[in-house]
């Protein structure tokens, strides 16, 4: 069973890495996949989801805490691993689950392929799940941050930057800028410089 890869980015593709581990090469999808370089070292918790007509599909997380909450969502019944990958890309770790917990349906309908019927649905089967998640202290829920987070999102949905570049921006914001206490105004600030030293370097 495959549970972890560590090497250096052979390629970068819209979704996916592909990362040396010694004389094999493994494509792995991972959220915000143009957000790494050609080059850098990847650590990745992995994921090996098997389809009868397609075969197995390695997906990978930055973090323990990822790869849970892809898996919680996943394990809704008419849930796949692409969903799976949208929530965290779309909303992330934190968001999810204070979504969950609150039982904001509005919040998990702004992810891409769940509408508001499907929101009810994770939000019943998975309530549950998530307190005891964050009961066993692997992931940790902050208050108030989810919020400012999807905040930053819609600021930048409305200067019209493409769901990529959000993406890559909330992955930054999440690796970079941990603390719950950070303001809206540098968070957003933190985010523009992102993509803008992102844009120089293409």
């Amino acid at each position: 069973m495959l549970d972890f890869i560590r090497g250096p980015i052979r390629s970068v593709y819209e979704d996916s890495l592909a990362i040396d581990a010694g004389p094999i090469t493994f494509r792995v999808a991972v959220p915000f996949a143009d957000s790494h370089q050609k080059g850098e070292n990847a650590q990745l918790h992995l994921y090996m989801h098997w389809n009868q007509e397609q075969g197995p599909s390695l997906f990978g997380f930055a973090s323990e805490a990822e790869k849970e909450v892809f898996l919680l969502v996943i394990s809704c019944s008419g849930v796949g691993p692409r969903l799976g990958m949208a929530v965290l890309e779309d909303l992330g770790v934190q968001a999810f689950l204070d979504a969950v917990i609150e039982e904001d349906g509005q919040a998990l309908s702004k992810v891409s392929g769940i509408g508001a019927k499907k929101a009810e649905q994770v939000i019943v089967h998975l309530k549950h799940k998530v307190a005891k998640l964050l009961k066993s202290g692997l992931v940790v829920q902050a208050s108030g941050r989810g919020n400012k987070i999807q905040e930053v999102s819609d600021v930048l949905k409305s200067l019209n930057y493409s769901r990529q570049e959000i993406s890559a921006a909330m992955n930054y914001l999440g690796k970079q800028h941990t603390s719950s206490d950070l303001p809206f105004d540098q968070l957003i600030r933190h985010a523009l410089s992102f993509l803008s030293k992102k844009s120089a370097t293409r």
